[in-house]
């Protein structure tokens, strides 16, 4: 199957499920990302505001919190990402798509190093890493300036396939943790 056709077997998959299922599967999902050694050892963690067809991460935000870590979210900002500080729910506003984003204070990107953990939202995952996004390219542009970081693809188990086609610039998840 191409890109295309995964997508929309992704997405068939998902409304195969009800919202208090994907609900229950994201907890299950957090609870293993919260078990993680990476988890553990993590100052500063990259993760995502969740959109309601993805891994809900409101559980990761509130515990890395929670710990102390620094959590930052992405902000789309033309074709890229920026990545901004999470001071608490009053500071986010919907942006582009719809997605929630910080309004806080911006991590400049000579910082990104200091990233030791980037959670990684997709459409679908494979057993080697590789990652299938919604196809704008938005994650392709920053996961190679996250140099330090552990990077670990969510998704529920229906989002995990055998293979996913890959092209020279796809960056390999460390790890990739479903339910």
């Amino acid at each position: 199957m191409n890109k295309k056709e995964l997508r929309k077997l992704i997405a068939q998959r998902k409304a195969e499920h009800t919202t208090q299922q994907r609900r229950q599967l994201s907890q299950d999902v957090c609870s293993r990302v919260l078990s993680t050694p990476e988890w553990a050892e993590a100052e500063t963690v990259l993760l995502y505001h969740s959109l309601a067809d993805e891994v809900d991460t409101a559980e990761l935000i509130a515990a890395g919190v929670g710990q102390g870590k620094q959590i930052l979210l992405p902000v789309v900002v033309g074709s890229e990402l920026e990545l901004r500080i999470y001071d608490g729910p009053e500071t986010l506003k919907r942006g582009a798509y719809g997605i929630l984003e910080p309004t806080g204070r911006l991590f400049p990107s000579p910082r990104y190093p200091q990233i030791s953990l980037a959670i990684i939202p997709g459409v679908a995952f494979d057993k080697d890493g590789h990652r299938l996004g919604r196809g704008k390219g938005y994650y392709d542009r920053l996961l190679p300036r996250l140099t330090g970081a552990c990077k670990v693809g969510i998704c529920w188990n229906f989002q995990l396939l055998e293979h996913i086609p890959t092209e020279d610039h796809d960056i390999t998840m460390n790890r990739i943790v479903y339910n």
